[in-house]
């Protein structure tokens, strides 16, 4: 059964037979707000600008990962699992947010990380996690890691009784990604409401594609026309248009295997229209298209971007503005970034008490533009 918290969620609320066979706890506050920008949109010519706060889903630690993590906790909590582990870069916010939700529900969380560019919120992260019982490892590269993590399972389940439920990264599987299905069907409530007009344009961080995936397949779910816009800031090994529809069908799939009357929704790789030209040299490594995104954002709203995601973003809808194709649209711009203040929590955390492995965070300057 499902831990459905305070209320339904708009996607078991449409198919109440859901909530029967798909594993859910509560852990944010929902819906967020969607708020328009109007200084932003005046000084970039679209007339119509919003902002979709998805920083605010909780008030511990924000961001779009809560949404995954609804689903995917809630599969830790049927199995009857004590332990999840999860994957990312030294800085991950999937990484802290799993070790948040899992914390906030009694279970433990093992964040198996590779090394990324020093940043101000890789050191905040970090120390978020470990502040909430996360146990951090960090690998040399993605083939230790993939050995670490068959000998950290293998000792977990002797310690624990079993092994740990895995959660992938980013928790962008078919599980993970009904969470942004739900998203989309929170979206055409707004809409109803007359919070927001219907969007024309969609504007979404793509990086393990759960968040980009599961808005897709939801906006076809509830009827809305709106062009979904992911822009690519991960490798492009990671984030192509045929794993894109594979993860689409797979979670349709999930969904009406649960409850057939969910609508057949079809895509193909022709329909994927993926930015790439935002990426810049590497994983959090700052761009000067990603940094200007970022003051204006900031200086017109005060609306807080990253380096890694939501800047290079940003700036890719900043680009579409500035040749004309924003102007006569409706243009939603998705924020995945928690904005939560986080010194309070960690004021009190030595960093020299985590692993020695990622002292050099604490040691080291941060990466430049951060």
């Amino acid at each position: 059964m499902s831990d459905t918290g305070v209320g339904l969620p708009p996607l078991f609320e449409c198919y109440p037979s859901l909530a029967k066979d798909i594993p859910y706890v509560s852990l944010g506050q929902f819906p967020t707000p969607v708020e328009r920008l109007q200084h932003l949109g005046r000084e970039l010519g679209i007339d119509q600008l919003y902002i979709k706060r998805d920083d605010l889903t909780c008030d511990v630690y924000g961001g779009n990962k809560i949404r995954k993590l609804e689903f995917l906790v809630g599969l830790a909590l049927r199995e009857k699992r004590r332990e999840v582990m999860t994957f990312g870069a030294a800085g991950s916010n999937h990484a802290t947010a799993t070790a948040v939700s899992a914390h906030k529900v009694g279970l433990r969380s093992i964040s198996m990380l590779v090394p990324q560019p020093n940043a101000q919120y890789v050191r905040d992260n970090l120390l978020m996690s470990y502040c909430h019982g996360a146990e951090l490892h960090l690998y040399g590269g993605q083939l230790q890691r993939r050995l670490g993590v068959v000998w950290q399972r293998l000792a977990h389940r002797v310690t624990a009784g079993r092994a740990p439920l895995v959660i992938p990264f980013g928790g962008s599987s078919p599980l993970g990604a009904i969470g942004f299905v739900n998203a989309a069907f929170e979206i055409k409530e707004q809409i109803e409401s007359g919070q927001i007009p219907e969007p024309d344009r969609m504007y979404v961080a793509l990086g393990s594609m759960g968040t980009a995936v599961g808005l897709q397949l939801g906006l076809r779910a509830v009827g809305l026309s709106t062009r979904l816009t992911p822009v690519r800031v991960v490798p492009e090994e990671h984030a192509t248009p045929d794993r894109f529809v594979e993860l689409f069908r797979r979670t349709g799939a999930l969904i009406r295997r649960a409850d057939p009357s969910f609508p057949v929704c079809e895509l193909g790789e022709e329909d994927v229209e993926i930015v790439h030209d935002f990426f810049g040299p590497g994983y959090g490594v700052s761009t000067p298209e990603g940094t200007e995104a970022i003051r204006r954002a900031r200086e017109a709203e005060g609306i807080k971007l990253d380096r890694t995601y939501t800047g290079k973003t940003f700036a890719a809808l900043v680009r579409a503005a500035e040749r004309g194709e924003l102007a006569d649209e409706v243009v939603l711009f998705w924020l995945t970034l928690n904005s939560r203040d986080l010194s309070s929590a960690i004021a009190d955390v030595d960093y020299r008490t985590l692993p020695r492995s990622f002292h050099r965070y604490f040691e080291e300057d941060v990466h430049e533009g951060d």
